[in-house]
């Protein structure tokens, strides 16, 4: 007899478990303009349904979680937003200095949030020379005490404290009392998350994995499909 799947094991269970989701490259196809982001109504409606069956349904992004909620547009999921950091007090410590960091960097594309600032090179006319750039503003940043990361066409900047997505899938489950989830996520920051579920009863990874996400992505998942339009077929299999 043959095993059942992740994805069937993560269904038989709903009432125990929790869906882990990011929402840029998940949820939300990837756009030039991140505010012009949006979930589609197709994927709305299966998100109504799961947050029915399911003992947990959250989004965990990079983007302020007050955000997160106006692009899924939908209020009763739960939201945390900035990978974590909006559950970690401390952080709050560094919002003047990101501040004052971020403005002596001139860059057209800053997005600036409470807890991070972004830079984005995806309009770049030169996305090498853009690159070589943020990688000259990443070094600066890391000898101020910053933490600089890399990803979908982007450097973040944030406050150097013990928050990432993994830090905010330990903290939902156990505020639910929770030990199956399954998380989805497109980039660098959610292989934090991808690791956090390997000290629960069952978790399952789902990399939605495009061509600018990182190859440890598809890696370190139990699941792998190419795009949002393919997350949304697995959400309507639970």
């Amino acid at each position: 007899m043959d095993e059942p799947s992740p994805l069937s094991r993560i269904a038989d269970a709903p009432d125990r478990t929790a869906l882990l989701l990011d929402v840029d490259g998940v949820l939300a196809p990837i756009v030039d303009v991140p505010h012009e982001a949006c979930v589609p109504p197709v994927t709305q409606d299966e998100l109504r349904r799961l947050h029915k069956r399911y003992a947990l349904v959250a989004c965990i992004s990079g983007r302020a979680g007050t955000d997160a909620r106006r692009v899924v547009g939908l209020d009763e999921l739960v939201y945390v937003g900035e990978h974590g950091l909006e559950l970690v007090p401390e952080a709050q410590e560094w919002r003047d200095r990101l501040v004052q960091f971020s403005a002596t960097v001139d860059w057209e594309d800053v997005e600036r949030k409470p807890l991070t600032v972004t830079f984005h090179y995806r309009r770049a006319e030169d996305e090498g020379e853009a690159l070589r750039l943020l990688e000259a503003v990443s070094t600066r940043a890391r000898s101020e005490g910053l933490v600089a990361r890399f990803g979908r066409k982007v450097l973040e900047l944030r406050p150097p404290v013990g928050a990432h997505k993994g830090t905010a899938v330990t903290h939902l489950l156990g505020e639910h009392g929770l030990e199956r989830a399954l998380y989805a996520g497109d980039d660098t920051t959610d292989l934090d998350a991808f690791r956090a579920l390997q000290a629960l009863e069952l978790g399952v990874a789902v990399a939605v994995a495009s061509p600018e996400s990182p190859w440890e992505l598809r890696e370190a998942a139990d699941v792998v499909v190419e795009s949002p339009a393919e997350f949304l077929e697995v959400l309507r299999g639970l």
